[in-house]
Formats: C-alpha cells, structure tokens, sequence
C-alpha cells in the first residue's frame, strides 16, 4: 500500500473516530439526529478537502475559514470572527486609545455606514457625517464586506493614509483622504450654560465612561447646577454596563434595562436612584446608537426626562467576547428592552422633541437651544 493511502486511511480513521466520540457527547446531550448528520457532513467536507486538495492547506486555514463561514451564516452584522489582530484591536478600543481616524461604522440596511465621527479625531474634522456611506477602502468595494474586516481596513499606523469613498444622500461619491492619527478617546466633557444649566457630553461607553461622568456630574452640581442637558448625540455606544452606571445618576429607582437571551430568564439591570434631583434633556440624533439607546430609552420610559432632536439609530442588540485561542467571536447573544419592554433593534427612538440640527456652519446648535428651553422652564 502507498505511503500517500497510508495517510489519507490514517486520516479518514481519525476522523471517523473523533465523528464516533462526538456521537456519543450529541446522545448525552440529546441533541437530534439532523444535528449529527450535519455534523458528519462537516467533518466528511472536511476530510475530503484535506486529503484531496490540489495543494496542501494548513488545518488551521481550514478551521478557521470553517469558523468565519459559520458566523457568517447567522447574517448578523455584529456577530463577527476576530483573528488575533482583530481581536487585539477591538481590545484597544474599549481601553480607549487606538490608531485610526476617527469613525464608527455599523451595517445599516446592508450598507457599510457611518454610526458616528468621533469629536476632534481626522474623520470629524473633515466633514465625514453620521450617515453616511462608505462605498469603498482604498478602491476596495465594501459591499459584502465583513464589518470588523472594514474596521481593520480603515485602522493603520499613525501617519498613514486611507481613502475613503463617501456616499451621502442627494450628493455626488466622493473621495475622503484622510490621516490616520492616534485616537485618544476622551468620553465625558461638561461644562456650565448660563442660568446654572449644566451640560455633559458623552462621545461613547468605554471602561472609564461612568466614573469620568459620575466626576463631571459631581463638579457640577458643586457649582450650583439647577438642570442638566445630557449630549448623547452621535455617541455609538460601548459598554453596556457603563451605560447601566451613569443611568444609576439620572434614572429613578428600578428597572433601567432587560436583556434578554435566546430562551433564557431576562436578566434586569436596575436603578438604585431614590429620586430624580435636576431637571433632565437627553440630546439624541441618528448617530446614538446601543449603550446610548438604553440611557435614553430608560429617561424617556420613567418619565426622568425629555429626549430632545431626532430618531436613534436603533441598536438593540447584545454581543459577547468568547475567546478562542488568540482569536475570538463577538456574538450577538441577546437583545435589550426598555424599561416598558420595548424593542429598538432597528427601529429606534422617537424623541419627545423632534428638533433637526441647523447648518453647523451658522454656529447655531438649534438642538442644544431648544434643550436649554425646556430646563429653563423647568427651573423653579
């Protein structure tokens, strides 16, 4: 017998005696005789791609193709594989601090889409808005195109540049060139409107954003603040328990928010603030999104506050890191519901207030007046 049958007969019993063992684990865990079939099927694919394959392929290029297809099949726009690199990155950013230029994309209507530019950062400053479509990377079409393989596309080393093909409702593509900077994310900023109306902005959730918040709230209210005007416009979101803390500040006692898992008991975050001390505006527009709904759809639902400008983005999904090995998966695990157990996963909120923001370049925030109106008139 040739070595070349020798091995591929040493394979194929590999195979069928790892497809016997996972037999017996599908019978202890009841798991039904078309799973076990597919499963075959997958090990059989797998076998006959090894062992006939014009040319060799590393286990692991198959393994993790396989890997990539399956979460690819669940055609969810957040449930992603990271490889190492990916995953490395994204890590970065919940820490606050990464290279790029600015930006945070979503998949909207199955276009690649700007959630919202971050504040000071290359993508602001050159006039990149939420909304907008990213129709190509440096010539590369995004259509189809994974969301953390875009992410990882626009991201690069400080100094560099990225084309970007900008889409924009009732204009010409166009071409964005930007320089990639280091991103330091600086999430909270306040300060103190006339009439003692106090003003804090919130650009995202990252693992400092509550603290950083609970700080400037304090000063604040130090200072003899009399209402607060919250800024959560084009803030995409982030942590999920960061968002649950700063609305422990502004959300009277009970339920903030209901995740829900597939089949599972929803498990509710709560309130543990007595009673509501300053009159409260949310700002929201198209660019709040995830952690920023759950603040503003906990506000609108207890009745804490008004939500002021125009329709969120509607994200009302949860994802988790699971490792695996140096890589992982974000997965969707669950969704979110309000307070009044509602759903926004691709609806969104509907402020109280409905306020369009006029031409920046006027100087006029229209939003941010029509906020200020209303605490006043609150003000006793």
């Amino acid at each position: 017998m040739s070595k070349r049958k020798l091995i591929v007969g040493a394979i194929l019993l590999v195979v069928l005696t790892f497809m016997a063992t996972v037999g017996g684990i599908f019978t202890l865990l009841r798991v039904n005789s078309s799973d076990f079939a597919s499963t075959m099927k997958f090990f059989q694919a797998l076998h006959v791609v090894k062992a006939r394959y014009v040319e060799a392929v590393p286990m692991d290029t198959l393994m993790t193709g396989a890997i990539k297809g399956m979460v690819a099949s669940l055609n969810d726009p957040h449930s992603v594989y990271l490889d190492e690199k990916m995953f490395k990155e994204f890590m970065i950013e919940t820490e606050g601090s990464f290279g790029g230029v600015g930006i945070v994309v979503g998949i909207k209507d199955k276009l690649l889409t700007v959630v919202s530019p971050i504040e000071g950062t290359p993508g602001e400053k050159s006039g990149i808005k939420s909304g907008d479509h990213i129709i190509k990377i440096d010539g590369r079409d995004t259509k189809d195109m994974l969301l953390d393989e875009a992410v990882s596309k626009i991201r690069g080393p400080e100094g560099s540049q990225v084309t970007l093909l900008i889409g924009r409702v009732n204009e010409a593509p166009r071409d964005y060139i930007l320089t990639r900077s280091n991103i330091q994310i600086k999430t909270v900023s306040g300060k103190m409107l006339p009439d003692k109306v106090g003003y804090i902005r919130l650009s995202m959730f990252n693992e400092n954003t509550a603290n950083d918040f609970i700080r400037q709230y304090q000063e604040l209210e130090k200072a003899g603040m009399k209402g607060l005007v919250l800024d959560l416009r084009d803030n995409p979101g982030g942590l999920l328990n960061e968002s649950v803390k700063v609305a422990d500040q502004i959300v009277p006692k009970g339920p903030v928010v209901s995740v829900v898992p597939r089949g599972g008991e929803p498990e509710i975050h709560y309130s543990s603030l007595e009673a509501v001390k300053y009159p409260l505006v949310i700002l929201v527009n198209g660019g709040s999104a995830s952690a920023s709904e759950i603040v503003a759809g906990a506000v609108q639902d207890t009745g804490a506050g008004t939500l002021v400008g125009t329709k969120t983005y509607g994200k009302g999904s949860v994802q988790t890191l699971m490792p695996i090995g140096k890589d992982a998966i974000k997965l969707t695990i669950a969704k979110y519901l309000t307070p009044d157990e509602r759903s926004i996963n691709g609806v969104g909120i509907e402020p109280d207030v409905i306020v369009e923001l006029a031409d920046r370049k006027s100087g006029q925030d229209t939003q941010l007046d029509k906020a200020t109106e209303i605490i006043k008139s609150k003000i006793q």
